[in-house]
């Protein structure tokens, strides 16, 4: 019935424009100019309408897909923009590193240390504690995963105290000579610098002279001063991030010149709120959070993760313990 209605209707509708046509000789004389093109249609008009359909559908996603193709490898190759390197003297520098130090009175951290090599013949994962009130006193404290105490070294003015509980030994002696320490004065040692580069101790000394190389997006600085002879040498570099003035590496050097380690900093993290400065302005207390240290004679490596920071916090006696 709906088809036959249809049908009707359709053919109602043809013989009402037939007769506009005939009525109205415009629409004659347009017919005549321009005549009805032939279609041959597959399969019936229905069939037909879906081809158009698809058709019409597919160049749509074609044109649609080819403008995006464009669109994006402008996106790709269009220019980028620079990244802005800072311009630094050695002056500069020096006095950054000196404000940096300034601003860290006294530190509380906790970290985890992952050691290989057997560079701590101790353990190769341990829980750790770090207490600093400068300008020179500092502890450490290592346990085990479950809270068993492995170590505790104490290092204050020119005195240090090393306590082994599982060993049940105590040593003592100065910083400049561990010889009693045996095979634990290298790591001990090696720790010390590594937490030199979150506390700011690593600074240039009064007797130290320091040049200062462009590499790229970064600065090396280079730390001479007197040997046990006299002679000048270099002790020290530091490579500084432009973008930042951060230092992002360090190698500590002996006598010789050989790397005694390289130390990498990453994980740059604010501390202390939004109250803790630098003297200088330079923006928010930053201190690295991943320490990596490779010893330069090949015993190992350690990597320190720090998981809190707590910098100028009033410190107790018992926190820094005695030497």
């Amino acid at each position: 019935m709906w088809y036959w209605l249809r049908k009707r209707a359709s053919g109602r509708a043809s013989v009402l424009a037939q007769r506009v046509v005939e009525d109205d000789p415009r629409w004659t004389r347009a017919a005549e100019a321009h005549p009805r093109a032939r279609f041959a249609v597959m399969g019936g008009g229905k069939r037909g309408e879906a081809g158009n359909f698809r058709n019409t559908l597919f160049n749509t996603i074609v044109v649609s897909g080819l403008a995006i193709t464009l669109l994006s490898g402008c996106a790709l190759f269009g220019p980028r923009e620079e990244v802005r390197l800072k311009q630094a003297t050695v002056e500069e520098l020096t006095a950054l590193m000196d404000q940096r130090e300034a601003a860290i009175q006294t530190m509380k951290g906790l970290f985890s240390a992952k050691v290989r090599g057997g560079i701590i013949p101790i353990a190769s994962r341990m829980e750790g504690a770090v207490y600093y009130r400068r300008p020179d006193s500092m502890r450490l404290r290592g346990f085990t995963a479950v809270g068993g105490e492995l170590f505790e070294f104490i290092q204050a003015h020119d005195q240090f105290r090393l306590r082994l509980p599982t060993m049940g030994r105590v040593l003592s002696g100065s910083p400049s000579d561990m010889s009693e320490m045996g095979k634990l004065a290298r790591p001990f040692q090696l720790s010390v610098w590594a937490m030199g580069g979150v506390l700011g101790t690593a600074t240039i000394g009064k007797d130290e002279t320091v040049r200062l190389v462009e590499e790229g997006d970064q600065y090396r600085m280079e730390v001479s001063g007197p040997s046990s002879s006299g002679a000048q040498i270099m002790r020290r570099r530091l490579w500084f991030e432009r973008q930042t003035l951060l230092v992002v590496r360090e190698d500590r050097l002996a006598e010789s010149g050989a790397i005694e380690a390289t130390i990498q900093y990453e994980d740059f993290r604010v501390i202390g709120g939004s109250e803790a400065k630098t003297n200088a302005g330079d923006g928010l207390l930053l201190r690295p959070f991943k320490i990596s240290l490779e010893d330069g004679k090949g015993q190992g490596s350690v990597q320190v993760t720090f998981h809190e920071m707590i910098p100028n916090l009033l410190l107790k006696s018992t926190d820094l313990g005695q030497v």
